[in-house]
């Protein structure tokens, strides 16, 4: 019997709608937890904020897109109120928002530190967890290797993830790529060690 599809994008959601009820002011934001992530970019000619421009690709993988073309396009139909949520810039001759064009998101996501952004992202996640859920010291975790579909590195080798559920928020906390010349048992003590407090 053949194992059902998985999507990544369904589960998000499903996180996302099931948050917890916090002031702003508790947590930080997830703009706030993508500025952790390093910018591979040389600082001089740089047109979009770093942070920015990974929010608006979550953004976009969370409203259906499923490949850097599709992000694109919801990035260049986005609402003005949700750019400006978003932190973009405004274009300071037309009344428009400064966006970035597919061909440079692209180029962004080629070149970022995967590891320091699923990092960044499971802190966020984390601290969204309900207060008792923090507080509770121990905790149950599931750990597990997935192959991602569709995603492939050069010369065709397929990535591999291993990745560490929250049992009680249903939450991942952390992942990492396997590697090519390595496996699941190897990376297991580094994905402990990015777990968030």
């Amino acid at each position: 019997m053949p194992a059902e599809e998985s999507s990544p994008i369904l589960p998000a959601l499903d996180q996302l709608r099931e948050q917890p009820q916090l002031e702003p002011k508790e947590v930080p934001g997830l703009l706030e937890r993508l500025a952790e992530v390093p910018d591979p970019r040389d600082p001089r000619g740089v047109r979009h904020a770093f942070a920015a421009v990974l929010a608006l690709t979550a953004c976009a993988v969370l409203a259906g897109a499923t490949s850097l073309l599709a992000v694109g396009e919801w990035i260049a139909d986005a609402p003005t109120h949700v750019l400006e949520q978003l932190g973009v810039r405004p274009d300071p001759l037309l009344s428009r928002r400064l966006v970035p064009s597919e061909s440079a998101v692209r180029r962004l996501l080629v070149r970022i530190d995967g590891d320091a952004l699923d990092r960044a992202v499971g802190r966020w996640l984390a601290d969204r967890r309900p207060e008792a859920t923090r507080r509770a010291g121990l905790r149950g975790l599931a750990v597990d290797g997935k192959s991602l579909r569709g995603a492939a590195k050069a010369r065709g080798r397929k990535i591999h993830l291993l990745a560490a559920l929250e049992h009680t928020t249903g939450v991942v906390l952390a992942q990492l790529d396997v590697g090519e010349k390595s496996n699941e048992i190897t990376r297991f003590e580094p994905l402990l060690d990015a777990l968030p407090t």
